[in-house]
């Protein structure tokens, strides 16, 4: 009589080997974000990247950073015990400024350490993401564009409409300076500059320029980034 069984344990054991291996790939493809695990322990890396998309789907073929996908992923991060850290790695546009500013805000009030990454650009309202972790680095040739509040789209000429979006800049403007080093005058002169943008307001920084400013923490890359982020786990648990 032949014994079936081995093959059979063989070809479940193969099936879940292959389940495990494609679960982080379409985790990536999915979500733009992967887990590690490390010595230190498992490691969460979430990029944002492209358009920050808000209420309205951004144009066919543009790469975008879905707020509906980000906020619920990270509560479940924060509330995921395993999860011992978080790394936000940043190349955007920017987008969406309500949208982009409730993500800031939810990166911001997250307990566990987390620790950002400027790669590329982090523009417009890529600046509050870029310093709501409570450690940010920027590579060298990072860039942010920091600009008044545009408006796009149907908008209401009246008084109140002029009111709304002087008080979403102001609540940009605060979020910032809550959340990084630079003062709300020199943010403020950065915003509304004038011979730096061709037929626009505003200016594009650099690297180590945004490290100077203090709007930015550290220059670095994603050795540093994560050796910061190991260190504020390590720290966490001594206090524990």
């Amino acid at each position: 009589m032949t014994n079936n069984t081995k093959p059979i344990k063989d070809a479940e054991e193969n099936e879940q080997s292959k389940k495990t291996t494609e679960a982080p790939t379409q985790q990536i493809v999915d979500l733009g974000s992967t887990v590690t695990r490390t010595p230190h322990g498992l490691i969460h890396c979430l990029t944002i990247v492209g358009q920050i998309e808000g209420h309205m789907q951004a144009a066919q073929g543009a790469k975008t950073t879905k707020y509906e996908h980000v906020m619920p992923l990270l509560v479940g991060l924060e509330e995921n015990e395993e999860i011992a850290g978080v790394l936000f790695l940043l190349n955007t546009v920017g987008g969406d400024v309500e949208a982009g500013l409730g993500i800031a805000e939810l990166i911001a009030g997250m307990s566990k350490p987390t620790v950002s990454l400027v790669l590329g650009g982090s523009h417009s309202i890529g600046v509050p993401l870029a310093v709501a972790a409570k450690t940010s680095f920027a590579v060298p040739s990072a860039a942010m564009t920091i600009h008044p509040v545009r408006m796009s789209g149907t908008v209401i000429a009246a008084p109140q409409t002029y009111q709304y979006f002087d008080r979403l800049q102001d609540r940009i403007v605060d979020f910032v300076v809550k959340n990084s080093g630079i003062t709300k005058k020199k943010f403020l002169e950065l915003m509304m500059k004038t011979d730096e943008m061709a037929s626009d307001v505003g200016s594009v920084i650099y690297g180590k320029e945004a490290v100077s400013l203090k709007l930015i923490d550290r220059v670095g890359g994603l050795s540093d980034a994560l050796e910061e982020l190991y260190g504020q786990i390590d720290r966490r648990r001594e206090e524990k």
